[in-house]
Parts: structure tokens; C-alpha cells; sequence
């Protein structure tokens, strides 16, 4: 005796929100990067590393950001020692995707202090790595609240390295900065003098909104598009696989 069995189909998805159109900006900015090592310094913008390898970037290397390659799931895979590590970065094998205290329209980033530095009002992680990550690898920016107080005139202290000081040091060569990610929108550098453009809204977003967040003149197109939708299958990896405990939600809060 055989017994029907009815298929099983799964429940519609709901919208995506905010956080979710976060991780897919974060995502495309390793878009055709190739076989490169995609560090990222955040939940989210780790989560959308992770969902560019398991969609269309395959070839992507991800870290823990310490001293290990991981898998999909972020088990490890294999060993990557501090000298390989580095011999990536000044070899142009990485696209890191940084954070940012305050940002300025060239790109420059401080994370290291508020105020004077000789006697700063708050003392932040310290200038690490971002001046050789800047003038040796794509680095991108992920900054989960955007405000005038991060989006600023003048950075109090130069990290990261900027187009402007980049062209000032003869420095362009291997310098880029292919994005800038807020819970606003995206950001980047694809105009005559290198200053920054809104190049995507996320839904929900308006340009008076971003005009306000922001210290300094943003390039502002006519038409500013909105940022890609994810796909259904992009949504289940982020809901179900990449990030089952929410904690998107917990960086970008709407």
C-alpha cells in the first residue's frame, strides 16, 4: 500500500529590510574581484563576504581575521601565517572592508582619535593597519550608523589614506577605494576629483535624509538609483544559513 505525500513548499518570504539590503551592498563590493583574500572587520559586512562567495564570487578567500582561512559555514580550512597574510595585503590580494570613525568626502578614515592628537578628547583602536591596507589594497568602508559626526569635513586624524593625500604622496597607484556602505546607502569615488557620490539609496532612504547625515557636499546625481533587491536565494542564505540568530539587526538598527 503506497501513501500520498503532498510536497512541501515554503512560506513566502517577507520583505527585505534594512539590515538585509546592507549585506547585499556589502557584498557587491567584491563583486569581480577575482580569486582575492575578502576581509572584513563586522558582522555585516562579514556577512556579506560570506554571501558573495556562496553566490557570485566563488573564488573569494575568506578569514577569521586573525591567522585562519574559513569555509562557508566559518569553519577553518587552513592556516594563513601572519607573513603570508602580509605578503597579500602589499601584493594587492586583499579587499578589506574597513570601518571608519569618521570619513571624509576624499576618503580619508580615522580610527584612531577624537580631537588634537597630541591630546585627543577620546582615544579610539589606534591608526593599525590602515595606511599600508589603503596604499598596497582595495580597501571599502562599512559604517552601520550614519551621522554628520562620522561623515565629517575634516577627519582629526588621518588613518586610512584618501585620494587627495593619495595623489599629494604620487601614491595612486595602488591605491582604491571602491565603496563606502552606510545604513543609508552607497558611496563612492567615480567623480573628477575624487569626491564622494550617493550612488544607491537603500529603499526607504530619501537624499534629503543623507543630505542631513552628512558634514560635508555630497556629488548628488539627478536620478540616484536604489539599491539592488536580493534575490529570494540570497534572502534564505542571510535568514537561514549566513545569519539564523538576527544579528544584523542588532548593527543596523532602523
Amino acid at each position: 500500500m503506497t501513501t500520498a505525500t503532498t510536497p512541501t513548499t515554503r512560506a513566502p518570504l517577507l520583505p527585505p529590510t534594512r539590515p538585509e539590503y546592507c549585506i547585499v551592498a556589502c557584498a557587491e563590493a567584491w563583486r569581480d574581484n577575482g580569486e582575492v583574500l575578502a576581509a572584513a572587520m563586522a558582522p555585516v559586512s562579514s556577512f556579506g563576504a560570506r554571501l558573495a562567495k556562496r553566490s557570485f564570487a566563488p573564488d573569494l578567500l575568506l578569514t577569521d581575521g586573525e591567522a585562519m582561512l574559513v569555509g562557508l559555514d566559518g569553519e577553518p580550512e587552513g592556516w594563513l601565517p601572519y607573513r603570508r597574510h602580509l605578503t597579500m595585503v602589499t601584493g594587492g590580494k586583499r579587499h578589506v572592508m574597513m570601518g571608519a570613525s569618521q570619513i571624509d568626502r576624499h576618503g580619508n578614515q580615522n580610527i584612531s582619535c577624537i580631537g588634537d592628537w597630541s591630546r585627543p578628547a577620546r582615544q579610539l583602536l589606534g591608526v593599525r593597519g590602515a595606511p599600508v591596507n589603503t596604499l598596497n589594497n582595495p580597501v571599502s568602508y562599512w559604517v552601520p550608523k550614519h551621522s554628520p559626526r562620522v561623515f565629517v569635513e575634516r577627519v582629526d586624524m588621518v588613518s586610512g589614506v584618501g585620494y587627495d593625500r593619495a595623489a599629494a604622496a604620487g601614491a595612486e597607484r595602488f591605491h582604491r577605494i571602491p565603496r563606502v556602505v552606510s545604513d543609508l546607502g552607497v558611496f563612492d569615488f567615480e567623480t573628477p576629483d575624487r569626491s564622494m557620490r550617493l550612488a544607491s539609496l537603500h529603499p526607504g532612504v530619501t537624499v534629503d535624509q543623507v543630505r542631513q547625515a552628512t558634514g560635508f557636499e555630497l556629488v548628488i546625481g539627478d536620478d540616484v538609483p536604489y539599491t539592488r533587491e536580493p534575490t529570494d536565494e540570497e534572502l534564505r542564505l542571510i535568514r537561514e544559513v549566513i545569519d539564523p540568530k538576527g544579528l544584523r539587526d542588532r548593527e543596523v538598527r532602523v
